[in-house]
């Protein structure tokens, strides 16, 4: 198995939301729980990516964004420089139905000298929030992406060598269906807590 750190994206300003997303509640755990407890799975340390204020309170290690306001690459390049593993495992919080099964699978993919490992949504969309990184080379090139102002991770994602995962390779694990699914605005977060309610 290769060396991991994961990290928990928790910065963004959860404009549609409302409220803080990190810290709504699915299932009687928060969402960054959700992810931390399916992460510590495969990950030798978990930490959580954020400068807003609160989030010491997750009882995680906090890792602050070394370039405001740059959106989620930002968070993915303070990730990167944080990672003391060769990869890092960077996840959205707001993707609360990320299992250990489908962090062991991505991490067994990650072999023929891949630079990240990425899945591709059923809609054909990459996730690259939800994904492995080889910290240095992965590092070297959002840095490279964030001078020259870009700030969509998809892109870093073309800039490296990628193993693109597809929904098939995915498709056997349990509530595989349900990996990609955000919760962004009120409606969506309706919506998981109709999923976990179902579940029970």
């Amino acid at each position: 198995m290769i060396e991991i750190e994961g990290f928990i994206l928790a910065g963004g300003e959860s404009s549609r939301m409302g409220a803080d997303k990190a810290g709504l509640a699915l299932g009687g755990e928060t969402l960054v729980a959700r992810v931390s407890r399916a992460l510590a799975t495969v990950a030798r340390r978990v930490s959580v990516v954020s400068s807003r204020e609160g989030h010491e309170g997750f009882s995680l290690p906090v890792v602050p964004d070394v370039h405001a306001g740059a959106g989620a690459l930002g968070g993915l390049h303070a990730a990167l420089a944080a990672c003391r593993a060769p990869w890092a495992l960077v996840v959205s919080c707001d993707l609360p139905f990320v299992t250990p099964e489908l962090f062991a699978r991505l991490a067994s993919l990650a072999r023929d000298d891949p630079e990240a490992v990425a899945p591709v949504q059923r809609d054909g969309r990459p996730q690259p929030l939800c994904a492995l990184y080889a910290a240095r080379a992965c590092l070297a090139a959002a840095e490279r992406l964030l001078a020259g102002g870009e700030l969509r991770p998809r892109v870093l994602l073309r800039q490296v060598r990628t193993r693109w995962v597809s929904p098939e390779e995915l498709s056997d694990l349990t509530r595989a269906e349900h990996f990609f699914t955000n919760v962004n605005t009120p409606a969506e977060y309706e919506r998981a807590k109709a999923v976990v309610n179902h579940e029970r």
